[in-house]
């Protein structure tokens, strides 16, 4: 039977890729690619799928943003582009070496290029999340995910992984699921606007659009 790329939570790991603070500021989309692996994120532990994460030089690029909402992920540190170092496999191991990877983070011409590369020789199936992928160049961040399609990657959406996992809107977790991705979009909005000043006018700006938006829609109604 032909690999077609089926996701399940049967098998699988998300891989969280070195969202830290010292590369907010130069992140294309830096802000809605943690919302996105935040949302991940909560599923993953809703439905018992495990999560590593890693940090690029956290001595000079400071930890992981709380806003992922990770702090009770061990977060593995390293230096080389790739995710898979030796504590990441052992790790692996010690989860029955899964046969899917969900992977998210930065950059995509970097350490995603190089620990889907890696994860692609183990014989593991790899989907990225793009828009939970990103680079400093929209540019690098473009022709990365073509050519990690190339070379055998599924490139899929937040949304998109979400509903493959649970499949049914029956399942037992859906309600669960959609409501703690919810939340984590929510959580990261007030989080911008609290903490990041550039952020707020734009944010305050989407907030007005959504508000008079959903006035519209009552105002229809009634017609």
């Amino acid at each position: 039977m032909a690999n077609i790329g089926r996701l399940s939570t049967k098998d699988a790991v998300l891989f969280l890729c070195d969202m830290q603070e010292k590369f907010r500021p130069n992140i294309f989309q830096f802000t809605n690619i943690v919302s996105n692996a935040a949302r991940l994120l909560q599923a993953s532990r809703i439905l018992g799928i495990p999560a590593i994460l890693t940090e690029q030089y956290p001595k000079g690029l400071g930890p992981t943003v709380p806003e992922l909402g990770a702090s009770d992920l061990t977060a593995h540190s390293k230096t080389s582009f790739t995710m898979i170092i030796e504590e990441v496999e052992k790790e692996l191991q010690a989860l029955g070496s899964p046969k899917k990877a969900i992977l998210c983070g930065i950059e995509a011409h970097a350490c995603i290029a190089c620990t889907t590369y890696d994860l692609l020789e183990k014989g593991i199936e790899v989907h990225i999340v793009a828009d939970a992928v990103s680079s400093r160049s929209q540019t690098d961040r473009l022709f990365a995910l073509s050519r990690l399609k190339q070379s055998g990657a599924y490139l899929t959406t937040t949304e998109a992984v979400l509903l493959q996992l649970v499949q049914d809107a029956r399942h037992p977790n859906f309600k669960e699921v959609l409501v703690a991705s919810a939340l984590c979009s929510s959580v990261l909005l007030r989080y911008n606007m609290l903490f990041i000043p550039s952020a707020h006018s734009k944010t305050t700006e989407i907030i007005n659009v959504l508000h008079f938006l959903s006035q519209t829609s009552r105002h229809s109604s009634k017609i």
